[in-house]
């Protein structure tokens, strides 16, 4: 590509946000961290974070997925997504924490979900937002920050806390991961696991229970 024809892509890009808003047709191939949609004969990859992945259709099932489009000079790269939120709290940590790209923002979403990340921000937890993969102390400090800076940001996320606060099922799971990315396992590996316990049907045990048991698999 040349350097006039990327200029112009990228000023678009930022003009609009966004070339292309979804794609819609057949999930062709799925990888935890990528997929390539199928739509009428070109496949399209796309990258995605975890939470998205685990909720995936069997590849060859139809499938409609949110993107961001990403212009480099080298190469045009989509992300993924299966809800707004997702999508826009990876727009928000792009342009609004310095320092972030989209391989931060993709493991912000793997670790935890939207909602319990506002939590965190709106409580200045930069502890749980550092034991994301990827992310560590400083990151996760000037995330907290600089986000908790946006005008109305923290506000309407606090005004929302209470509406959408996270299950307790939800963060049994979310410190369970959390706890074993800080064993030393990937994120990816994390997230399977406790997804494995999951299966096992029944009540969602405590947070302890659940690394247990996902030790056992992971070893």
């Amino acid at each position: 590509m040349n350097n006039t024809l990327g200029s112009f892509l990228k000023a678009l890009v930022e003009v609009n946000g966004n070339m292309i808003a979804f794609l819609e047709g057949i999930l062709a191939e799925a990888l935890p961290t990528q997929i390539v949609v199928n739509v009428q004969g070109v496949g399209y990859q796309v990258m995605i974070p975890i939470s998205s992945f685990e909720r995936l259709p069997e590849p060859g099932s139809k499938v409609k997925i949110l993107t961001h489009l990403a212009v480099r000079e080298d190469a045009h790269i989509l992300y993924g997504f299966f809800s707004s939120g997702e999508r826009d709290l990876f727009r928000l940590l792009l342009h609004h924490v310095s320092g972030v790209g989209p391989k931060i923002a993709l493991s912000v979403l793997s670790g935890l979900s939207v909602e319990m990340f506002k939590s965190a921000v709106v409580a200045g937890d930069t502890g749980t937002i550092s034991k994301i993969s990827g992310v560590g102390k400083k990151t996760a400090e000037r995330i907290v920050l600089e986000l908790k800076d946006k005008v109305g940001v923290a506000a309407e996320w606090e005004a929302s806390s209470a509406k959408n606060a996270p299950s307790p099922d939800d963060v049994r799971l979310h410190d369970a991961v959390l706890a074993l990315i800080s064993l030393g396992y990937k994120q990816v590996e994390a997230h399977k696991a406790i997804r494995i316990v999951m299966k096992s049907g029944g009540e969602t045990p405590a947070s302890e229970e659940l690394v247990r048991q996902a030790l056992k698999i992971l070893s």
